[in-house]
């Protein structure tokens, strides 16, 4: 099954060690099978990811946090200015 992300939104995160992030959120879409081969056609699969603009991948917690597996960061979203 042919699969692509979609970029939903992007933010900046305040990392547990004082550093500021680009976190970078996409939806999985998958094509539409029904459809002729012609039409480019995507539809959401229901699942979604996100990851630091480096290209790490980032687990959203419960909380609302977020958490950089491979480095232990925890990460908080910045209101907007």
């Amino acid at each position: 099954m042919d699969k692509k992300l979609h970029l939903l939104e992007s933010f900046t995160a305040m990392g547990s060690d004082g550093g500021s992030y680009k976190v970078l959120g996409y939806e999985h879409l998958v094509r539409d099978p029904s459809l002729n081969e012609a039409l480019d056609r995507w539809e959401p699969s229901g699942l979604s990811e996100y990851k630091l603009a480096t290209g790490e991948h980032v687990d959203l917690l419960p909380d609302g946090a977020l958490l950089v597996p491979s480095t232990g960061l925890r990460l908080q979203r910045q209101a907007p200015a």
